[in-house]
């Protein structure tokens, strides 16, 4: 039999007869009244409200791809019969049943409330810690064990459904409380609520006609972020992008034209050669964009960080002049706030006045610690950001909004739409019936662009910016509490002095047979295979993944990162210990 749905453990939780799935529920029935047009009972039906008998054919229960295949049978005495909650079998059906289909809404509920609880149950089973974070398997064997192939005729509902769960079988269970690898973590339930809902709208964010209240929501969440970086009454633009790299690249093509407006139709051949600056801890998307945006990635001049990974300045001011004295117009520079592995911030104060002085557009990569504007207690680290002319901001790192959530803070206002604009007379008509600044879409490199704001917008109504502080700071938290415990635990070995600025904790972990090493070249280079072959063990015991990488002439260690907010203080004690079991051979 099909699952009695995700409604059924209601009537579980209260106390119920468990044994049966036949409980009458009058609130589902009442409830079922508020629908119009025959889909109140409908519904009833499909929640299996109302006496149901349990199937005549005892296999079918221990026949599981038969039970995915099934919806409740109903309690009519005559067989076969007509009513609305007759058995329906996914293994006959295919997606031309279901709506819009001529009487497919029956078969669309029961459907999707069968994708539903597949949903359900994962996400439960994601925060068990007792589950694992990975059930890994090496490409090859992963491509054999499942037929992932195409095909040209149509596979069954039943099909579809055993592929919804394959897929999520080997998932990587990114909301598991011990899942560390990447900087976005977690899942929060109302943003998944959001993100049902908007691929429920499944519609476009270029004119308000088709995203009334989406194109809205994202006026009001875009200036609310601007107001929070310190720009006076929120005033200026900004956009949701597909990440923080396209972000880093619209500000660097704004930063572009704002210089060289010309360049806008005649193009690079009609500018000087340009410079850009970035640190060297920045992220590769400042030098893919500058690739994409023809200017070229030895265009990009790194600038020198020190020890804990900050930009400095006066490094940045003699590359400037001397770029300036090669013949190249120095247009953008890129503050980081929050790098990528240290989770290093830029000085920003000292960059902005530079930037000031030779009359350089300043960005602020904020991919990874914008975040922390919303605390109060860690606000400090942005100090001067209200001084930038863009912001980088992702969301869906540390608010734990689902991907993909980014936005670029522009503090000029109407720059992003001249500089794209193209006036597609088809989309952006000038003799429309409202306010045509709500048609977002002439300001994009995208025409279509999906709906990414009311998931952030969802959990704001949610959560409040109180809410927000509160898990961003326990975040900080957590890593200050790895950082105590490993910085004199026999061991392990801390890549920088200092407690971090950020989540990051970066550190050496050295087996026992490596501590006591005196060949100083041997030593690192049996170390450098530690962390990669600890972390292979940790996703093939599926117990945790942290990442790691080296860094210039340092050899590879854990980069340790927080931004789930399901970790707990003991999920970084079981961290520690999983390293040392894992490592203690090496």
């Amino acid at each position: 039999m099909a699952s009695h749905g995700f409604w059924s453990l209601g009537a579980q939780s209260a106390g119920g007869d468990n044994s049966s799935p036949s409980t009458p529920r009058a609130w589902c029935q009442a409830a079922a009244q508020k629908f119009t047009g025959g889909i109140g009972s409908k519904l009833c039906a499909l929640l299996n409200v109302g006496e149901m008998e349990k199937t005549a054919d005892p296999s079918a229960a221990a026949d599981p791809k038969q039970g995915a295949s099934l919806a409740e049978t109903c309690s009519c005495s005559d067989k076969p019969c007509s009513c609305s909650r007759a058995t329906v079998g996914f293994s006959h059906l295919y997606s031309t049943d279901l709506l819009p289909a001529l009487d497919g809404d029956l078969k669309t509920l029961n459907f999707l409330q069968e994708v539903v609880d597949i949903l359900l149950a994962y996400i439960v089973e994601s925060f068990d810690r007792s589950t694992k974070v990975i059930d890994f398997h090496y490409p090859n064997e992963l491509l054999q064990r499942n037929n992932w192939e195409l095909s040209d005729e149509p596979e069954t509902l039943d099909d579809i459904l055993i592929s919804c769960r394959a897929t999520l079988k080997y998932a990587i269970k990114t909301a598991h409380p011990r899942y560390f690898n990447q900087l976005s973590t977690g899942l929060d339930m109302v943003g998944l609520a959001a993100d049902w809902l908007t691929s429920t709208a499944n519609t476009n964010m270029f004119t308000y006609e088709v995203a009334p209240v989406f194109v809205l929501l994202e006026y009001v969440t875009l200036k609310k972020m601007r107001e929070i970086i310190g720009w006076e009454n929120g005033r200026g633009d900004g956009i949701f992008s597909p990440g923080g790299a396209i972000s880093n690249m619209y500000a660097m093509l704004l930063a572009r034209y704002k210089m060289f407006p010309e360049v806008k139709e005649k193009g690079m051949s009609s500018v000087p050669k340009l410079a850009a600056f970035t640190s060297e801890h920045s992220h590769f998307s400042i030098k893919k964009g500058a690739a994409a945006l023809g200017i070229g990635t030895e265009s990009v001049i790194c600038i020198k960080a020190d020890e804990r990974g900050k930009m400095i300045p006066s490094d940045l001011e003699r590359r400037i002049v001397e770029a300036k004295q090669k013949g190249y117009v120095p247009f953008f520079v890129s503050a980081t706030a929050g790098t990528t592995v240290y989770g290093a911030f830029d000085p920003l104060i000292a960059i902005s006045d530079i930037c000031k002085k030779y009359g350089v557009w300043m960005h602020v990569d904020g991919a990874w610690g914008g975040s922390l504007l919303m605390s109060r207690k860690h606000r400090w680290k942005l100090n001067g950001v209200e001084r930038a002319n863009s912001m980088t901001w992702n969301p869906h790192k540390m608010m734990a909004v689902p991907l993909q959530c980014s936005a670029l803070l522009v503090r000029e206002e109407g720059l992003m739409q001249s500089c794209n604009q193209m006036h597609a007379c088809y989309l952006f008509q000038q003799d429309k019936h409202y306010d045509l600044s709500y048609d977002t879409g002439d300001k994009a490199l995208q025409c279509g662009r999906h709906v990414d704001i009311f998931k952030l917008w969802l959990m704001w109504r949610a959560k409040g910016t109180i809410g927000f502080e509160a898990q961003i700071d326990k975040c900080l938290e957590l890593s200050e509490y790895l950082y105590n415990k490993i910085k004199d635990r026999e061991g392990y070995e801390m890549v920088f002095d200092g407690k971090p600025q950020h989540t990051n904790v970066c550190f050496w972990y050295l087996p026992p047979g490596l501590r006591y090493v005196e060949d100083k070249v041997e030593k690192m280079k049996r170390l450098h295979k530690v962390a990669p072959t600890i972390k292979a063990r940790m996703m093939e015991y599926g117990t945790t993944m942290v990442s790691y990488q080296p860094q210039g002439d340092k050899v590879n260690f854990f980069r340790m990162v927080i931004s789930n907010p399901a970790a707990t203080f003991e999920d970084i004690d079981f961290l520690i210990e999983e390293i040392e079991r894992l490592g203690q051979d090496l």
